[in-house]
């Protein structure tokens, strides 16, 4: 009877440790990772280094150098080399640490590794990157950090970069215009392609940028940012309208980029190799975002005059996108699905946008069009993506790499409260001036007068 009152009074606060402990695990990854987790796969790190290594075939055989001094100084048995190890450095999601490759050692050999990697040393994932030649680092994910998103406190952002989501190796995913000037970004409904808008717009908002908005769905995703978008369109014939406008923008910068560099009046654009970036900040004119959403339906015609004017919008989309970038007027194609079906022009026009992203889509058709010419992984990937995680999407450039991303939540509340209150911050670009959307004033709200109970008398 002691025996068994002993164990209960142990094996309670046992248990209670025990399902604490599982409970952070699952509701606060990031907590359980810095008390419990860390530490353990530290200690399975440092005691399991060389035998893991070699288990994974990153050693190699020792120097004459090294075994004369081994037998020289003890008998025990010259074992291979792993790589040098530099200092393990513990982060809130995971650790890092360096190695310094043997000879004859590549990266691509470690990354072979990555998933024996894992799970020898009890982490998420293990991720390789080159910091110079001969030495790279591990980054090691303690949890999946996509399935609660929670952006890092510092962020290398700035003019044109944009922190809008975090990628599966803890890292943020910046859009930066000045390196991928254009961009496709595909989804079905609800796959959260409308949240990464919201924080690309919110974020370009706080910085001196012209947004421009191409909204064909009446303008219900781009309207609520109505304070601080320069121009909007929300129909067909409104964008046919704008475009022009945009085109000329874009031909009156090349002509102050000739004019200020001394390049001979009659030179074509294509032929114009230096961009707005070159010239002094006071004659710098602002850069111009265009937000292309929907798509589509700039593409789709009923009649014959339709495809005209069809025609001629795509043409002068594909214009900016094709010379845009020197003038500083940069592209974000939206839709939810992008493809040679949609008409004349539209392989052109995705052929110069750099940048994409694929979050959920209907059919591994939609994955292809994104991602099919950039990695055959990516479109698997794509593909892979659950309805039960929005925002969840996959992200890669024309270079060939690829990441999985997801964006925090963001309401549209919130995003529209940051235009308006960023709206005094819209440059002053007398074209689009009689695009710039009609904004309501917002109803002074009169404070309802407090109602005093009286005293009851006969």
């Amino acid at each position: 009877m002691t025996d068994l009152t002993t164990l209960l009074e142990v094996g309670g606060p046992l248990a209670a440790l025990g399902g604490g402990a599982a409970y952070t695990r699952a509701q606060h990854p990031a907590l359980y990772w810095s008390a419990v987790g860390g530490p353990i796969s530290t200690v399975r790190l440092l005691s399991s280094y060389a035998s893991v290594m070699e288990a994974c075939g990153l050693t190699v055989a020792p120097s004459r150098l090294r075994v004369l001094a081994v037998k020289a100084t003890t008998r025990r048995e010259v074992r291979p080399v792993p790589p040098r190890r530099g200092i393990i450095r513990p982060t809130s999601t995971g650790l890092r640490l360096r190695l310094r490759l043997a000879p004859g050692q590549e990266p691509a050999d470690v990354a072979a590794s990555a998933e024996r990697l894992r799970h020898a040393w009890g982490v998420h994932a293990v991720y390789v990157t080159t910091v110079k030649p001969g030495v790279v680092e591990l980054r090691l994910v303690g949890f999946d950090v996509l399935r609660k998103v929670r952006m890092p406190r510092k962020t290398d952002a700035g003019l044109l970069r944009v922190p809008v989501a975090l990628r599966e190796d803890a890292m943020p995913f910046v859009r930066d215009y000045r390196a991928v000037p254009h961009q496709l970004t595909l989804g079905a409904t609800l796959s959260g392609k409308s949240m990464y808008l919201r924080h690309l717009v919110s974020g370009l908002a706080r910085q001196n940028v012209a947004l421009v908005g191409f909204d064909c769905k009446r303008g219900v995703e781009l309207a609520p940012f109505a304070p601080r978008l320069s121009a909007l369109a929300t129909e067909p014939d409104e964008v046919a309208e704008l475009l022009p406008v945009l085109v000329k923008e874009m031909e009156d910068r090349y002509d102050l980029i000739r004019a200020r560099q001394g390049i001979a009046p009659g030179t074509p654009d294509e032929e114009i190799t230096s961009d707005i970036w070159g010239l002094p900040e006071h004659q710098r004119p602002v850069p111009v975002v265009l937000f292309v959403d929907e798509v589509a339906e700039l593409f789709l015609v009923a009649t014959k005059k339709d495809e005209e004017r069809r025609d001629e919008m795509v043409t002068q989309l594909i214009r900016l996108a094709q010379l845009g970038r020197a003038a500083g007027i940069y592209l974000e194609v939206c839709g939810q699905r992008f493809g040679a079906e949609l008409g004349k022009g539209a392989t052109m026009l995705r052929a110069q946008l750099t940048g994409r992203v694929c979050h959920r889509v209907n059919d591994e058709a939609s994955a292809k069009m994104a991602l099919g010419d950039i990695a055959p992984e990516a479109v698997i990937a794509a593909c892979a993506v659950a309805p039960e995680l929005p925002g969840l999407a996959v992200a890669g450039d024309t270079s060939g790499g690829w990441s999985r991303i997801r964006t925090p939540y963001l309401s549209l509340g919130d995003a529209a409260d940051i235009c308006q209150k960023t709206a005094h911050m819209v440059p002053d670009l007398p074209a689009l001036k009689p695009f710039r959307p009609v904004v309501p004033v917002r109803p002074v709200e009169t404070p309802i007068p407090a109602v005093h109970p009286r005293p009851v008398t006969d």
